[in-house]
């Protein structure tokens, strides 16, 4: 199992939505890193922070679940959606997606000027300066202690 760390601006779509809706497409990334990391990298079953972004404060508030394999980014077709390209085909799609499912909300939000005072988390891709990627993977250390710091209590995971 491999871990993740996934942003989304609560007012676009929070962790609460997910537990709402309870599974949810990654649509609309547009940074090839982080569509390679979906396409390439994450796994059924794999694990993910739900990162609250351009938020007061922002922070992890969750985590989430990859669901499927991945597959075709609906909107990159679609000319009356944000995320529409033109270059895109269905025949050489540019851009690919995951689903994820909600496992949990933390009963604590971790902060992100929390994670910057916390030694443990030194390395996190989150945390370097410059890096504004919507997905980044997080060493298995670094996950548990987000965990422990949202005070999650593991439940949610076993599927």
């Amino acid at each position: 199992m491999r871990y993740w760390l996934i942003k989304s601006e609560p007012d676009v779509f929070s962790i609460d939505d997910l537990r709402r809706v309870g599974r949810e497409p990654w649509n609309g990334v547009r940074n090839y890193q982080a569509r390679n990391f979906m396409r390439d990298a994450m796994q059924p079953g794999d694990l993910a922070l739900f990162y609250h972004s351009n938020a007061t404060p922002p922070g992890v508030v969750g985590l989430a679940r990859v669901v499927g394999a991945p597959y075709q980014d609906a909107t990159q077709f679609d000319a009356q959606s944000e995320y529409f390209d033109p270059k895109s085909t269905v025949e050489r799609p540019r851009w690919m997606l995951v689903d994820f499912e909600f496992v949990a909300k933390f009963p604590t939000p971790v902060t992100l000027a929390q994670m910057k005072e916390e030694a443990g988390l030194e390395g996190m891709l989150v945390l370097q300066k410059g890096t504004r990627l919507s997905i980044t993977p997080v060493e298995p250390p670094h996950f548990e202690r987000i965990c422990e710091l949202g005070a999650w209590d593991g439940r949610g995971v076993g599927k």
